[in-house]
């Protein structure tokens, strides 16, 4: 696959977005307590380079941390204690499934581009994916945070390993800006093969339209939750989807089943709003009992103020349980 000559990495990230999100940072509630000049303290103990302190060795402690001079100095057995520094790894998963491919909206001026936006001239929501996707990578990447992508459907299809490199953030847009749009989905077999890949806690950012069975998604987020992984699920959805004010009546053909059916929107536009609120608040339900973040995005609108509202509302619940 050859990348496009003309694409510029800097046109997937607008000033608008860069302005609306300096002023956050985000960080995962189960790993970060603190942070500062960049760089995340842990309140985990015992596996940095920065010792802190010793204190007196109990039954059950794993003895690779005896400090054998206290011992010889003093015939005491101690422990060393060390504050760990580290950088949260944030790990991106953003679904390239047909359904993606979906766009109502003509292709915003200035945009980069995609693969699914160049072969539909729409604004789908793959780019609306992308767009979200650089500006998360950035915003953790001026953190100095670690940062990897996945790309899925039908399992993982692509995978960049998690780096603060400076060139990070082109490479991600760069995989991003030039992947085909064209499977099906498996959100569990995606986070079964993701998870055997990944020893340490880290911050899993899920952005896909979620249009899955949800019992499919119940099980995948059992999996993040056993593992003590922290999630924020984005869910990436067209006006159209959200809102279904077609008027005349068209043929719907499956994106990822091919299936096809002739439909009146009007006649059965309640109950689709009515099927569709039920399907938003299941699947939020489902998140909130991982207590996960959920949040929905309409591709219509700016990725920057929703981003906004998702890192404030975070950094809120970091305050208000003494997080930081």
């Amino acid at each position: 696959m050859t990348e496009r000559g003309t694409m510029r990495a800097e046109s997937y990230l607008s000033p608008e977005t860069l302005s609306q999100l300096a002023p956050f940072d985000l960080r995962a509630r189960m790993i970060v307590e603190g942070i500062r000049s960049g760089s995340h303290t842990s309140p985990l103990r015992g596996m940095s380079v920065e010792f802190e302190q010793h204190r007196p060795y109990v039954p059950g402690d794993d003895l690779r941390h005896l400090d054998w001079k206290v011992y010889g100095r003093s015939d005491r057995l101690a422990i060393k204690q060390y504050e760990q520094e580290t950088t949260l790894d944030v790990i991106l998963l953003v679904d390239c499934s047909a359904s993606m491919k979906f766009g109502t909206l003509g292709v915003k001026g200035g945009w980069g581009g995609t693969r699914a936006s160049e072969e539909t001239g729409s604004w789908t929501k793959f780019d609306h994916a992308t767009a979200t996707a650089t500006a998360l990578a950035w915003m953790c990447l001026q953190q100095s945070d670690r940062v990897g992508l996945t790309l899925f459907a039908d399992g993982i299809i692509e995978q960049i390993g998690r780096s603060s490199n400076i060139g990070q953030w082109k490479q991600i847009v760069s995989i991003l800006s030039n992947q085909p749009v064209d499977q099906a989905t498996n959100i569990e077999k995606t986070v079964d093969q993701v998870l055997s890949t990944i020893t340490n806690r880290s911050l899993f950012i899920v952005i896909s339209d979620f249009l899955q069975d949800t019992t499919e998604i119940r099980s995948a987020m059992a999996r993040f939750r056993h593992r003590k992984h922290d999630v924020i699920c984005l869910r990436i959805l067209d006006h159209e989807e959200m809102e279904f004010q077609l008027q005349d009546p068209s043929l719907f053909i499956g994106i990822e089943d091919e299936e096809r059916i002739r439909i009146d929107p009007p006649a059965i536009r309640n109950a689709y709003l009515d099927a569709f609120q039920k399907n938003q608040d299941e699947i939020s339900r489902i998140l909130s009992g991982f207590s996960f973040d959920f949040h929905t995005m309409d591709s219509h609108e700016q990725v920057g103020p929703a981003l906004a509202y998702l890192v404030a509302r975070r950094s809120a619940w970091l305050r208000k349980h003494h997080a930081h």
